[in-house]
């Protein structure tokens, strides 16, 4: 093609080119205006959504400042202190203060005397056990400290301690003195009223303790699915025997095992036996019936209070 016919095909395509562009900016316009009226003609609420509908502008929250936590220190319980104290104090004499037990009793007691026990007239504690702490004012403790002889004989001392706040220093502050011991406490009323005669349960129970406590067989075979229990190791008895089965919910005394997914909690009192002799032990179990058998789903602890769960 000749170079003058492409110059002439150029300049007539320029000015359709710019025609085909204004066309389309008319066809813009025309319906900008439609759609205005539309609006308009449509009243209030159609206006005032087209006004809401614009973009707002969203502005960036503000950075918040992390919030101080206040703690408060918890003051700490001296009862071991104090039970290593009537240890060392029983076992000083103020006729040789010093013997490695009299100096130590002086050192946890500044100013205290030390007892003056007659040759063989009393026995030493057997053992020792702090009962009973008690603050009295800021820092300051009273600890109640049983001690047992092998006599029988069970005394109580009450010894007055202060403390710091972060535990790391101790002093008795005066002579302990022997008080009365705690009062014995009502027994409640037991929540396991069912008793459970021999059955699917009270096997499914002797042959689950027996795994954990004499090692016969896996415990997990006893287990509902997704349990896990570790049994005893090394296993502390030769045999174990169910003497009674009793349960919060009557149905761990049904003849037939319930259906699937039923619950009961129940109190197997057993007799566990070693090389040392006979032992009485209580187990709280929680098992789970399923494919007609009971599954263990819990070794719990402690007594359930009113049948209530836990």
């Amino acid at each position: 093609m000749s170079p003058g016919k492409q110059v002439s095909e150029n300049e007539a395509a320029a000015p359709m080119a710019a025609s085909a562009r204004l066309e389309s900016m008319r066809r813009r316009v025309r319906l900008s205006r439609l759609a205005v009226w539309t609006v308009i003609a449509a009243g209030p609420i159609a206006l005032g959504v087209a006004i809401t509908s614009t973009p707002t502008t969203v502005e960036a929250a503000t950075e918040t400042k992390p919030t101080a936590m206040r703690t408060t220190a918890v003051a700490a319980d001296p009862a071991g202190y104090a039970q290593s104290f009537v240890s060392t104090w029983l076992r000083s004499s103020a006729d040789d203060a010093s013997t490695a037990q009299a100096r130590l009793a002086q050192s946890m007691a500044p100013g205290v005397e030390l007892p003056d026990p007659a040759a063989g007239a009393q026995s030493l504690p057997q053992s020792l056990t702090a009962v009973r702490s008690a603050q009295r004012a800021d820092g300051a403790w009273s600890v109640t400290v049983a001690a047992q002889y092998a006599d029988g004989r069970l005394r109580y001392y009450a010894v007055p301690v202060t403390a710091d706040r972060a535990g790391a220093s101790f002093a008795v502050t005066g002579a302990p003195g022997v008080v009365a011991g705690p009062a014995q406490a009502g027994v409640p009323t037991s929540p396991y009223g069912v008793t459970v005669p021999e059955g699917d349960l009270t096997s499914a129970v002797g042959e689950f303790l027996a795994a954990y406590l004499t090692g016969a067989g896996e415990v997990s075979r006893y287990l509902a699915p997704g349990v896990q229990l570790t049994a005893v190791s090394p296993a502390p008895y030769t045999a174990v025997t169910v003497q009674q089965v009793s349960a919060v919910e009557e149905a761990a005394a049904a003849e037939q095992v319930p259906a699937d997914g039923t619950k009961v909690r129940v109190l197997a009192q057993v007799e566990a036996r070693d090389v040392g002799g006979r032992w009485p032990l209580g187990y709280e179990l929680a098992l789970t019936a399923r494919s007609g058998r009971w599954e263990v789903s819990a070794l719990e602890s402690g007594t359930v209070q009113d049948g209530g769960v836990r």
